[in-house]
């Protein structure tokens, strides 16, 4: 599939937040309390703040969105140094397996080379066998578990 992956630019907010409905769909859950009113205007920071990108992958032809893909210089860490993280990675399910993953990825990872970082990041749901096989054939250097508590509500 011919496709292009460029920066999404101001004002594409409300095109770009239906993706989301990709990483929501099996094995996938939608957040609770998910806002995609919210969610346009965190992606418009997203887009305007320079310590990340939000990447689409287009049709040719101005065509439809394929997929999506943000980054965030999010901290330095003492260890590596600047981090980049990638938060959000779907590509449309009648799409993948055609090298749109990849090429967002790839970008994503320029961007942050290219921003000093030194090493780039993500995780994945452990029911989300397809994306672990397609990080794996990507080589990383190192797996990890990543562990997730809920701040907006009572503790246990």
């Amino acid at each position: 599939m011919e496709c292009t992956v460029r920066e999404a630019a101001a004002g594409e907010e409300e095109e770009i937040v239906p993706l989301y409905e990709w990483l929501f769909a099996a094995p996938g859950t939608r957040p609770a309390g998910w806002d995609p009113e919210w969610a346009a205007r965190a992606l418009k920071t997203a887009i305007e703040d320079p310590n990340s990108v939000v990447f689409v992958a287009q049709e040719e032809g101005e065509g439809e969105l394929l997929g999506l893909c943000s980054a965030y210089i999010d901290l330095p860490s003492v260890r590596y140094g600047e981090r980049c993280w990638v938060e959000d990675l779907t590509v449309d399910p009648d799409c993948r397996s055609a090298g749109i993953g990849s090429r967002l990825l790839d970008a994503a990872e320029a961007w942050g080379r290219g921003k000093g970082a030194t090493h780039l990041e993500l995780d994945t749901g452990i029911a989300r066998v397809d994306s672990q096989l397609f990080y794996e054939a990507r080589g990383p250097v190192t797996t990890s578990i990543c562990y997730q508590w809920r701040l907006d509500s009572p503790g246990p």
